[in-house]
């Protein structure tokens, strides 16, 4: 069976719902959210086209008896192929030739003109050779695609790739693809020829094991290109022949449509093939007009029709036979069903009867009438109808379709239907706009399919001097959509292209501000910094001063907050003539002064004396100005400098207050990484404040964030290691493979801060015994390690090391990990892990019996105290080293109750006597080994 395009992640939903698990056991077993599980579910039912929940199980159920090959992670499992609708006929010699083609170059396109069937083929010969490919065969069609940039953007969606933060998609995509063995079948590429070439080429460059079938009209013109000729299908000499392939195919077609053939009607079908030069399309047309002309009227009417093409001004002669088979359906249809053939040209996809009415009912074509002409062009095979859950969808083959599109230029109807199309779209744009909810089942489905649509209609506004002010309108739309799609990297493209359609500079500036904060929402700081500044220069332009000090201000300030968005390290003193070219515009605007005073406090070290009152200014500024946005990147400032000073409380508060504030504000890019990053402060003050459950909360609901939705490996990184802390060593290790997962599928990028979470993994690995599994994961921890400053996170990993070693009854070992005394550990990122760090240096100086132990319970005092699971863990080591079995239980109570289950169950393991057993049965129903 040829399967629909589905992700990996579908795949494992569908398996699940074939077993009849509700979406809430599914999410269990999945660790995802409930609703990431209906999400998936209504992708499916829309995929494979089946109505309810109890069709997909059935479904699911038929998917299962097929043998599933031997494999890897869950992305070498999925050969995604469309699914036909009609079965394949004939052409087993080309079959076979171009299956064998494809051993050899590692680019093979399939040439021929428009209706010979090279999609087909295609299909089947990518399901013919499928097993050659242990990464599977993967489908992208390029119909929709109206911009070269945005090649690489569907081959991301067909592997199944979102948007990754700091990398754009092209490079997603070959980082995906790098060591991989696969087949890319990229179909219908010849209106995007050069960017098609430019990709491939730079795809097969880097990928030793992909390779790539292309169809197209025309050859690619790369060096290393096969090009593999497809003509039309077989028609045997003689009329009283059997006809060949041609033949075949016609009787199987005009059986379908209701006309069983006979032997007397064979010899004019073999005619009739012939003269359509064997051409599959234009004999399926000619077999849809069967049942209505019969074979003598069928012949008849085409040779005349072929006649009067001879010598026509827009057909050579490979196109000749699909051009009269069209032009014949075109010419026997009423001037109505004629008008609709064309204007529906304009859709980029399928479309519904409420959508033709809106872009083709207007005279001679009444709106209320479109759906039956639809099903007069269905019921001739010009359309093809597909029952989706949302109802009955049309769509045109591609040749048809640019058929109806020239028919619009010759009848002077072009910039009418192009100008409704338009319109159209822009309303079910804004419409779309209007809903919150873009997790709602429907949303995401919604917009995937109205995107090409206006993609479509913008490529054909923009260049249109009279269409200037409306195309810059969509423009704008769709970038907003975009990033409401979790798309941020399309977003800031589109708002450039807006700024550059743009009226005048002030709205210029706007523009160029949005794609700014889409840049900074994919951590591509470079960029962001550019465009703040290209904000700047179009505002000064307009006459606005203090909104150029505010762009100005807000590069500055990224450049101190956000160093790791950037490709290189930010020189110092481009961040103060920033700093100080700002402070020349800024007077009177409160946000203004309230970005301008939060630059100022990030770029002063948090440590510093001062920084404490620098992040009050800002903040009292922010909240004075009314500024959402700027207070909260006031709140970041301070949280950080409360990080620092060991106030972990104070900074949970602060980075809660911020997810409070901001959930209020429209998912639009001018917010940038705020809301992301307040989940993940959060998740990170609550660690420092050893409140395992605040910080599972919050990290569950990083998973759910719109931004976080196609990287997986993101969305889990934080709960990974809560559970690691919390005891929930199960849930580690599931949100680890999809960690895993997410990871390999995006490419293994270099996240730095991903770091802890896979050390901590690992660590829960090392606990269990289990060395492979420890082994693997800290493989992926180095080839995470940071190109510059390598050594960012070393007291994290002292931690988790020391965690291991005193499991295994090593605190020696341990001591000499723990190297660094409590005051070494500065700055506020070291400092969330300071008190979890303090706690275990003590532990291993009772434990090895040396002889500052006692002096480092001092010492450690003051950086446990605002965190109760530190402190319970040096009360224990206290007790253990005054031998005193009560207060090591009153410690394990304390951590009892502040919900780390490690710590608890280790602690009655040291306690001894009869809560021994009960510490060791909890550690064994944990998995981890007892020493």
């Amino acid at each position: 069976m040829v399967e629909a395009s589905v992700s990996a992640r579908e795949a494992e939903v569908l398996v699940a719902v074939g077993e009849h698990l509700t979406n809430a056991e599914i999410a269990a077993r999945l660790f995802i959210s409930i609703r990431t599980v209906e999400s998936h579910v209504s992708s499916l039912l829309r995929k494979f086209g089946v109505s309810d929940r109890r069709a997909l199980s059935l479904l699911a159920t038929e998917r299962s008896r097929d043998p599933v090959p031997p494999s890897g992670p869950a992305s070498r499992r999925i050969t995604p192929l469309p699914s036909p609708l009609t079965s394949f006929v004939g052409r087993k010699s080309e079959r076979a030739e171009l299956a064998a083609a494809l051993r050899g170059p590692r680019l093979v396109t399939a040439v021929g003109p428009g209706g010979v069937g090279k999609t087909r083929l295609a299909l089947a010969v990518a399901a013919d050779v499928s097993e050659r490919f242990a990464d599977g065969v993967w489908y992208a069609d390029l119909v929709p695609v109206t911009d070269s940039p945005l090649v690489a953007a569907v081959v991301a969606g067909a592997i199944g790739l979102g948007e990754q933060q700091g990398r754009s998609v092209q490079d997603t995509v070959l980082a995906w693809a790098a060591d991989r063995q696969a087949l890319f079948v990229l179909d219908n590429c010849e209106h995007l020829a050069d960017g098609v070439a430019l990709f491939v080429e730079e795809l097969l460059a880097r990928s030793p094991g992909l390779v790539v079938l292309a169809t197209s009209r025309a050859r690619l013109l790369l060096p290393f290109e096969r090009v593999f000729p497809v003509v039309g299908m077989s028609v045997h000499a003689g009329d009283d022949a059997e006809g060949g392939d041609a033949t075949t195919l016609f009787e199987e077609r005009a059986t379908a449509a209701g006309f069983p053939i006979t032997a007397a009607d064979r010899s004019g079908i073999v005619r009739i093939c012939r003269s359509l030069d064997g051409v599959p399309l234009a004999i399926e047309l000619a077999a849809a007009r069967l049942p209505s002309l019969g074979v003598d009227g069928l012949e008849a009417g085409l040779a005349d029709r072929l006649q009067l093409l001879t010598g026509g001004r827009r057909v050579d002669s490979r196109h000749s036979s699909l051009r009269s088979m069209l032009d014949w359906s075109y010419a026997l249809l009423d001037e109505q069903t004629q008008a609709v053939l064309r204007r529906v040209a304009v859709f980029a996809g399928a479309f519904r009867a409420e959508d033709a009415a809106a872009v083709a009912g207007w005279p001679p074509v009444a709106a209320r009438e479109i759906g039956v002409h639809l099903a007069a062009l269905a019921d001739h095979s010009l359309l093809v109808p597909t029952t989706l859950t949302d109802g009955t969808r049309y769509r045109a083959l591609e040749a048809v379709r640019q058929y109806g599109a020239e028919l619009l230029d010759d009848t002077g109807e072009l910039v009418e239907t192009r100008t409704r199309h338009l319109r159209w779209s822009q309303d079910a744009g804004r419409a779309l706009l209007t809903v919150a909810d873009v997790d709602s089942v429907g949303w995401r489905t919604s917009f995937d399919r109205l995107g090409d649509e206006l993609r479509s209609a913008l490529a054909w506004s923009a260049p249109r001097p009279d269409h200037r002010r409306v195309a810059y309108e969509g423009k704008r739309l769709l970038a907003a959509l975009c990033y409401r799609r979790g798309l941020p990297g399309e977003s800031q493209w589109r708002y450039e292209q807006a700024a550059g359609l743009a009226p005048d500079d002030r709205h210029a500036a706007v523009e160029l501000r949005m794609a700014a904060g889409a840049a900074e929402a994919q951590l591509a700081g470079d960029e962001a910094v550019r465009l703040r500044r290209a904000a700047a220069a179009a505002a000064l332009r307009a006459g606005e001063p203090e909104r150029a000090g505010r762009d100005l201000a807000q590069a500055a300030e990224l450049m101190n907050r956000g160093p790791g968005t950037m490709t290189r390290p930010p020189q110092p003193d481009v961040a103060r003539a920033l700093l100080e070219e700002a402070r020349g515009y800024v007077f009177g605007d409160l946000v203004s002064q309230a970005r301008l005073a939060t630059a100022e406090a990030f770029a002063m070290p948090e440590t510093d004396a001062q920084a404490p009152g620098g992040a009050d200014r800002a903040l009292e500024l922010a909240r004075s100005s009314g500024d959402r946005l700027a207070e909260s990147a006031a709140l970041d400032r301070l949280t950080t400098v409360q990080l620092a000073r060991g106030d972990g409380r104070a900074a949970l508060a602060s980075a809660l207050r911020r997810i409070d504030l901001l959930t209020p504000v429209a998912l639009d890019a001018d917010a940038g990484f705020e809301l992301s990053d307040a989940h993940i402060m959060a998740v990170e003050s609550a660690i420092a404040a050893g409140d395992l459950r605040e910080a599972r909360r919050v990290a569950e609901r990083v998973q759910d964030l719109p931004l976080h939705r196609e990287v997986g490996h993101v969305a889990v990184a934080r709960l990974m290691t809560v559970s690691s802390l919390d005891g929930d060593w199960d849930g580690a290790l599931a949100a680890g493979a999809r960690f895993r997962e997410g990871w390999e599928r995006a490419g293994r990028p270099r996240v730095p801060t991903l770091r802890r979470a896979v050390e901590a993994v690992a660590t829960v690995h090392g606990l269990r015994g289990e060395a492979d599994e420890c082994a693997a994961w800290m493989e992926i921890f180095n080839a995470l390690e940071p190109r510059e400053r390598p050594e960012h996170d070393k007291n994290p990993r002292a931690f988790f090391n020391a965690l291991l070693l005193l499991h295994l009854g090593q605190p020696d070992r341990a001591l000499h990990v723990l190297t660094a005394s409590p005051d070494e550990i500065q700055g506020w990122y070291q400092a969330i892990w300071r008190p979890w760090y303090v706690a275990l240096w003590v532990e291993a100086a009772v434990l090895a019996d040396v002889p500052d132990a006692a002096e480092r319970m001092l010492r450690a005092r003051p950086f446990i105290a605002d965190n109760p699971v530190a402190a319970a863990l040096v009360d224990r080591a206290a007790a253990l080293g005054a031998g005193d079995r009560d207060g090591v239980l009153a410690a394990a109570r304390a951590l009892d109750a502040a919900g780390c289950r490690y710590q608890w169950a280790r602690s009655l393991v040291l306690a001894g006597g009869a809560d021994r057993e009960r510490g060791v049965s909890a550690l064994r129903a944990m998995g981890a080994t007892v020493v």
